[in-house]
């Protein structure tokens, strides 16, 4: 156990290819230098290529998990990724603030694989409300945006009187600037534009980059700052190698 590293949890499925969850998750926050925790929300069976079938964990069981892990260690930020349901989002998340309302929630919003295997849809406005009020940051793609705010303004800059939570809004399905990411806070848009034109397709890369959020906040870095690092490293992920599958490094 590292002394000096700070703690982070990642509650997400197991992908094992690897590419995704709490597996990438897990390369991800090594080598941030943060100690990463895991509790699986789901076992899947999948490749890079190929999405076949997941078995969720039961609710009870990730919940048990929580207060296991919460009542050992200072956990300074937790990343969610897939969830069966909102129902099964709000109580994990609700949970990890009785626990410790100090800890920081990231939420990437994985609503289907990218083979269009369903995990989660969005049915009840109020309770969806209810849980980003409780999260720091989301980060959606512009599919997934849609299905979460189909009236969402995107050129709107009282973005508190819209979303109760920060987003970064991926623009990797951005057909007008591919890329370019977009930080939407209270009262900022922050464009951040990518630093190379050349990128490779990954499995799991939005897993990859909600995950170096994680581990730049935990280590300090305010929101802008932790957004702008984690998407370096991601492009670099994205260039580490030609196929779906990367590979992992800082430097």
């Amino acid at each position: 156990m590292s002394r000096n590293r700070p703690f982070v949890l990642t509650i997400a499925g197991f992908d094992p290819s690897g590419g995704a969850g709490v597996l990438a998750d897990c390369k991800t926050f090594e080598q941030h230098q943060v100690y990463g925790l895991a509790i699986n929300t789901g076992n899947t069976i999948q490749t890079e290529k190929d999405f076949f079938e997941i078995e969720w964990t039961s609710l009870d069981f990730v919940l048990q998990s929580i207060k296991t892990l919460f009542g050992n260690y200072d956990i300074k930020v937790v990343k969610i990724g897939i969830v069966p349901s909102l129902l099964y989002l709000k109580e994990i998340i609700f949970n990890i603030k009785e626990l410790s309302s100090k800890t920081q929630i990231v939420w990437d919003t994985v609503l289907k694989s990218s083979t269009e295997f369903d995990f989660i849809t969005v049915e009840n406005k109020s309770d969806l409300s209810e849980i980003l009020s409780k999260i720091d940051l989301i980060t959606p793609n512009y599919n997934e945006i849609k299905k979460l705010f189909p009236d969402f303004d995107f050129n709107q800059s009282l973005l508190n009187k819209q979303i109760q939570t920060a987003i970064l809004l991926k623009g990797g399905h951005n057909t007008k600037a591919i890329g370019t990411d977009h930080l939407y806070s209270q009262n900022e848009i922050f464009m951040l534009p990518p630093n190379t034109t050349k990128c490779y397709a990954k499995h799991g890369s939005g897993c990859v980059l909600s995950s170096a959020i994680t581990a730049n906040l935990a280590l300090g870095q305010d929101l802008k700052s932790a957004c702008i690092n984690a998407k370096n490293y991601i492009e670099k992920y994205l260039n580490s190698s030609s196929t779906l599958i990367g590979y992992h490094y800082v430097q």
